[in-house]
């Protein structure tokens, strides 16, 4: 399952941005255990090296004008039909593109991605249009 963007979806989003704040809606999947790609051994969950990532994001989000407008874990599916396949859902708030681009470029996000990256199995990342 996908974790991670490709070019052309970037791509449609640096296209289709709204000019102010960017606002991104996170489905989260995690794994039961945390898998780091250095093969380093664990015992935390893939939630707790989520968690990790998030936290630190938080500030990087918040430093630069942009916040976590908000989180929670899912719990009953009450329209519609399956499973329900996701463990979390957010919402943050970047002040813009630009700052997104800025954050996700950084060596201090490349250092704490190891963790997004050992807790997620599966993520949707939808950037939303707020009502004018």
């Amino acid at each position: 399952m996908p974790t991670q963007p490709k070019p052309e979806q970037i791509q449609a989003l640096f296209t289709n941005a709204p000019p102010g704040p960017l606002v991104m809606l996170n489905l989260l999947k995690f794994k039961k255990k945390a898998e780091y790609a250095d093969g380093r051994q664990t015992d935390i969950s893939g939630a707790e090296a989520y968690g990790i990532y998030a936290g630190e994001m938080r500030k990087f989000i918040e430093a630069d004008g942009g916040r976590m407008v908000f989180s929670a874990l899912m719990n009953v599916l009450v329209i519609g039909e399956g499973d329900l396949e996701w463990d979390v859902v957010g919402i943050a708030e970047y002040a813009s593109l630009k700052s997104f681009q800025k954050i996700t470029a950084s060596t201090q996000y490349q250092e704490i991605n190891v963790h997004r990256d050992a807790g997620l199995a599966h993520q949707l990342l939808i950037n939303c249009l707020t009502p004018d």
